[in-house]
């Protein structure tokens, strides 16, 4: 006979293991059947527990965590509907390779499909988005079974961190009853976990060779001449929230060997001698695309977002590299040359003292390209508040302790185009995995709990209205977080695009302005709402929220035609902009 406090006693022992592996923190969400899950969780003491009201929310909260600290994030959520809700940031999570563990509670096998409430198939639930799933029995606790599930804690961190970081899922059926009926032992079957709080089961690193990888790019580089390096968002695969050392690398190869650094902003890598923060709007203009065509190209992490650079990279039929050490396989146009499944910083830096530039011409073209090009965006945008200047000001103002998450869509675009080369950029962070609008407020809440310095949202009026219930996390948790609304009523996205002329479906079906009551929304959330018209009161209003507790919306109202034709006009100065020689 099994005791009612048994699976108290290896839930506890589970989440004491998962402290000691390391984790971001857990979140919970309301729920019965996830009672003993949840007692557990917030009880255990070595990381913080978090609640959200919906589970939807709750994923993306998680997933903001584990970007903030490349450590998984635990959820544990109730049985039934409450499980498929986080489908959408766990397929997030594994398209982005960020670490997750999710905890479902489930019915017992007897309770299944007879018709018991509450009661779904939770069996591989998530398909082939997690790494690994199991169904997890905690009925009985003996020493043999506490030394098994402290184990199988620590293999659900080390998968969650794995050669591909991503999530795991751990189903759990519940019996009644939920709450223990009697004090917990202090001492549990088997003596506990592991002297000195050491994980049950360690973690070897796994040996890459940076030497071997530099050595066979080496000649390449050389055989080349003329090449350059993109970079895009690179997850940390848990060894921490900035990647500083690929930044740093990057920027030393691209010295070193006259490449141009085409780095997206979510790499945290726009910086140094060779960085080139304007690409999107040179490879626009079909002469210098053209002229800039390179023998080779060395790719690290995610495509950037931009459309003319993809469709450029596409062009090149030149030899192209690409380090792959998560097994993403990011070769949309199947160009890849050689894919090296090698972390690339200490590559990049071990080519950084070797290579030399053979043509020094080279990276000097698209610098003044590049030049040309800022200052032309600049004399277009000058003081007028548009969403290219509100991305523009965040790029040139916020410090390097501050924390940028981008929405999907018009922000993240934007953002790419005209934030400058920065020597101490600030962290910018997106959900680019899947590409959706889903849990953007969520993800940014999650990124303000595990972060010290600011945390700053720019998100548009469409996927701030598709995930305004997470607003009740302003009250709930207190982080503060500022959020910069782009409002122009609709999604701004599809007025680039030839469905835009579909008058009698565009509007309703396909920009869909929500008629959101911002004002209405900051009173019933608690948010401090400030609206600027101009660009001094922007300013004033990014100020205040860098220096405030609590969550700054800062509602900007914008008009998707206006923005449509400046966009029109930045590409046009560019393009003359290069033209003009003299």
């Amino acid at each position: 006979m099994t005791s009612p406090t048994d699976k108290h006693v290896l839930l506890r022992a589970f989440c004491d293991e998962l402290g000691r592996a390391g984790i971001a923190g857990a979140v919970t969400s309301p729920g019965s059947r996830s009672t003993p899950l949840v007692l557990a969780l917030t009880r255990d003491g070595a990381f913080p527990c978090y609640s959200q009201v919906d589970e939807r929310s709750a994923g993306f909260f998680a997933l903001g965590l584990a970007k903030a600290t490349g450590l998984p994030a635990v959820l544990a959520c109730t049985s039934g509907t409450a499980a498929a809700n986080y489908l959408p940031a766990v397929i997030e999570a594994h398209e982005a390779r960020v670490p997750l563990i999710v905890l479902t509670a489930d019915r017992p096998p007897e309770l299944r499909d007879v018709g018991a409430g509450q009661t779904i198939d939770q069996i591989g639930l998530y398909g082939t988005a997690v790494s690994w799933f199991a169904e997890v029995g905690v009925d009985t606790a003996t020493p043999q079974t506490v030394r098994w599930i402290r184990a199988l804690a620590c293999r659900a961190v080390w998968t969650a961190l794995g050669e591909r970081p991503g999530p795991v899922h751990l189903n759990m059926p519940l019996r009644e009853p939920l709450i223990p009926d009697a004090p917990l032992p202090d001492e549990e079957p088997g003596g506990g976990g592991r002297p000195q709080r050491r994980a049950w089961t360690g973690r070897a690193r796994v040996r890459h060779d940076a030497d071997a990888a530099a050595a066979t790019l080496e000649p390449i580089i050389g055989a080349a001449g003329r090449g350059v390096v993109v970079l895009g968002r690179h997850e940390s695969g848990g060894e921490g929230p900035a990647p500083t050392a690929l930044a740093s690398a990057a920027a030393a190869f691209s010295a070193a060997s006259g490449w141009p650094l085409l780095a997206d902003p979510l790499s945290g890598a726009r910086h140094g001698a060779g960085a080139i923060a304007h690409y999107d709007a040179l490879l626009r203009v079909p002469a210098f695309a053209t002229a800039a065509r390179p023998s080779a190209v060395l790719r690290i992490g995610d495509l950037p977002a931009s459309g003319p650079l993809r469709r450029w990279l596409a062009g090149i039929e030149g030899v192209h590299v690409l380090f792959d050490p998560h097994g993403a396989n990011q070769d949309p146009d199947q160009l890849c040359d050689l894919i090296l499944p090698e972390p690339p910083a200490p590559v990049l830096a071990r080519l950084a003292e070797r290579v030399r530039p053979i043509d020094a011409a080279w990276l000097g073209a698209w610098r003044n390209a590049d030049d040309r090009a800022a200052r032309a965006l600049a004399q277009v945008l000058g003081d007028e508040l548009s969403e290219p200047r509100v991305a523009a000001e965040l790029g040139a103002t916020l410090p390097p302790d501050a924390t940028l998450v981008v929405s999907a869509s018009m922000p993240v675009r934007d953002v790419e185009t005209v934030f400058p080369v920065h020597d101490a950029p600030p962290r910018v962070l997106a959900n680019r995995g899947a590409n959706g609008i889903d849990g953007t407020i969520a993800t940014a809440y999650g990124v303000a709990a595990a972060s010290d310095g600011p945390v700053i949202l720019l998100i548009g009026d469409v996927a701030f209205a598709h995930d305004v219930g997470s607003l009740l996390t302003a009250r709930r948790l207190g982080a503060p977080l500022t959020i910069v609304l782009i409002d122009n009523g609709g999604g701004g996205i599809f007025d680039f695009l030839p469905v835009a002329g579909e008058r009698d479906v565009f509007e309703p079906h396909v920009a869909t302005p929500t008629g959101l009551d911002v004002t209405g929304v900051a009173t019933a959330f608690g948010l401090h709402l400030l609206e600027p018209s101009n660009l001094w009161e922007l300013r004033a209003a990014l100020e205040h929220g860098l220096t405030s507790d609590g969550t700054q919306l800062i509602h900007v109202r914008t008009r998707r035609a206006e923005n449509v034709a400046l966009h029109a006009q930045l590409w046009d100065a560019v393009g003359a902009a290069l033209a003009d020689e003299s």
